[in-house]
């Protein structure tokens, strides 16, 4: 099961974040790192108890509907 570390962008959604993703990348020539994000949509049953700025972990899952393969397991900048 692959999960992944991200922030809170979005809770306006029921039962839905969205959650931003930062990853790093090497360019091929130049060798100098760069930073490229990606949104995941990821499922959770009570979003009232997430905040925008967040940090959560998300992990892969059956398709919940048309954009949500993703459920928040546990939120990490609560501990």
């Amino acid at each position: 099961m692959r999960t992944k570390t991200g922030v809170i962008t979005s809770n306006k959604m029921e039962k839905t974040l969205v959650v931003t993703v930062v990853t790093y990348k090497r360019h091929p020539k130049y060798k100098k790192r760069y930073q490229v994000s990606k949104k995941f949509y990821a499922h959770c049953d009570d979003s009232s108890q997430f905040a925008i700025g967040d940090e959560v972990t998300i992990a892969e899952t059956r398709p919940v509907s048309k954009l949500k393969r993703w459920k928040v397991v546990e939120n990490v900048s609560a501990k």
